[in-house]
């Protein structure tokens, strides 16, 4: 953006010489900078313009200053912020010549074990302090850590709770998003905004799971595709992919991963620990083998909520399927064209209608966009069920009159035929959903 380098060469003149452009997000632009008064390089970073134009700038610096006050020998440290005469925000830290570990990784694919433990226990040691501390992360990932010496170090730490602290709700009108899709906690691509130091777990756990195999946990060919798959889908197991991997750091691994916060390390601290055998890295001490769940039932008419334990309720669901054989039943087979940029396998599961004519499915759209497709038995092609984009997951009603499905943190209901959709509840998390011949929708968080 010579445009903008040109203006920072004006505006910040007497502070800081700018040298060059060394890298573009999607929430900043990093120059390579001289800081004058100390006579050293820097690395200076301004925000997207559309993004600091719905900030408030002060708000913004103030909880910038939060982070200057961390230090941690694998943390970066913030040198200094501000905004520029013609409205510009920047923050400016060290210059580290070294490589980042998103270099690394895509060199070596897989990093010696011994390599990635010693990595990610220096990251959750500087994550730990800095949670301890009251400041989350929110966008760790691999080009997030620079190594000088040898030494991993984070940086932008707390620069996305800025952001979105600043910023609010008003930052999804610049098309911009928090976080990184392969990275991002289930929690987090939900937009909850109560989220904590846990979601920094999940994110280290993604890291090292692709330090050990060579890929993070989930993947696609968009940026909604890893999403659905980071709300719904169990990655491989790490030892599947490499059985050199000890069966305590896979363990420990599998638990950063988990979907709900409550179910994973409590703090950093514990993930380290586990990782170098200090502690058993098994399951939360709350929560048994078989773990337990929350389901909750919802009468559509009435909304009313109950819940009760997903054990007897699992059981119950497998008897109800078994009980229903269709030992006679005709075998009808026809293709489903994926469409959209992603044409992997069907998932989650298609819903088949209660007659068995209809099918529907979790596909994408040209645009990217996830949304549910109807295919009819006597129809030659799917159709996208307007009013169903960024659904997850879909079931017919008893009557196949109606769908229930999940969509950015809700579960709702449309009729099929005239469009008409209702509301029925918030759901956080949601792993299935079945609307039963009472007309009832059970709900598996």
């Amino acid at each position: 953006m010579p445009e903008l380098r040109d203006q920072l060469l004006h505006a910040l003149a007497d502070r800081y010489a700018i040298e060059r452009e060394i890298g573009a997000g999607g929430m900043a632009t990093v120059y390579l900078a001289r800081d004058l008064k100390h006579d050293r390089q820097v690395a200076l970073k301004v925000l997207d313009p559309e993004l600091a134009a719905v900030m408030g700038v002060e708000r913004f610096l103030a909880e910038i200053r939060v982070t200057a006050h961390l230090q941690h020998p694998n943390l970066l440290p913030l040198f200094d912020s501000g905004e520029t005469a013609n409205g510009s925000l920047f923050y400016v830290m060290p210059f580290v010549e070294g490589e980042s570990l998103r270099h690394r990784v895509d060199r070596e694919k897989q990093l010696p074990i011994d390599a990635a433990l010693r990595i990610t226990t220096a990251i959750a040691s500087a994550l730990d302090y800095a949670h301890r501390h009251h400041v989350i992360h929110r966008d760790l990932k691999p080009e997030n850590v620079l190594f000088h010496e040898g030494q991993p170090l984070v940086a932008d730490f707390g620069i996305a709770l800025a952001v979105s602290q600043a910023g609010g709700h008003r930052i999804t009108q610049t098309g911009l998003s928090l976080g990184t899709p392969a990275y991002m906690s289930p929690e987090q691509a939900t937009g909850d905004r109560a989220i904590d130091g846990r979601t920094d777990i999940y994110s280290l756990g993604a890291i090292l799971y692709e330090m050990l195999t060579g890929e993070p946990p989930h993947t696609g060919t968009t940026a909604q595709a890893i999403i659905a798959r980071v709300l719904t889908e169990k990655p491989r197991a790490v030892r599947t992919v490499r059985p050199a991997v000890p069966v305590h750091v896979e363990s420990a691994v599998e638990r950063a991963l988990e979907k709900l916060p409550a179910d994973r390390w409590e703090t950093a601290g514990a993930f380290c620990d586990a990782l170098t055998g200090k502690t058993t890295a098994g399951l939360p001490s709350h929560v048994s083998a078989g773990r337990s769940r929350t389901r909750e039932l919802l009468a559509p008419t009435s909304l009313a909520l109950a819940a009760f334990g997903l054990v007897a309720a699992t059981l119950a669901v497998v008897e109800w399927r078994a009980a229903r054989r269709a030992e006679d039943a005709t075998i009808i087979r026809f293709e489903v064209p994926l469409t959209g940029a992603d044409r992997s396998a069907l998932s989650p599961a298609p819903a088949i209608s209660p007659d068995g004519n209809t099918i529907a499915y979790y596909g994408y759209l040209p645009n990217g966009q996830p949304t549910v497709f109807l295919r009819a038995l006597g129809e030659l092609s799917p159709r996208p069920l307007s009013g169903t984009e960024s659904a997850v997951q879909a079931s017919f009603s008893p009557d196949g009159q109606s769908l229930a499905f999940f969509s950015l943190g809700m579960l709702r209901k449309i009729h099929i035929a005239t469009g008409s959709i209702r509301t029925l509840a918030a759901i956080n998390l949601p792993e299935g959903v079945d609307w039963g011949r009472d007309d009832r929708i059970v709900v598996a968080v």
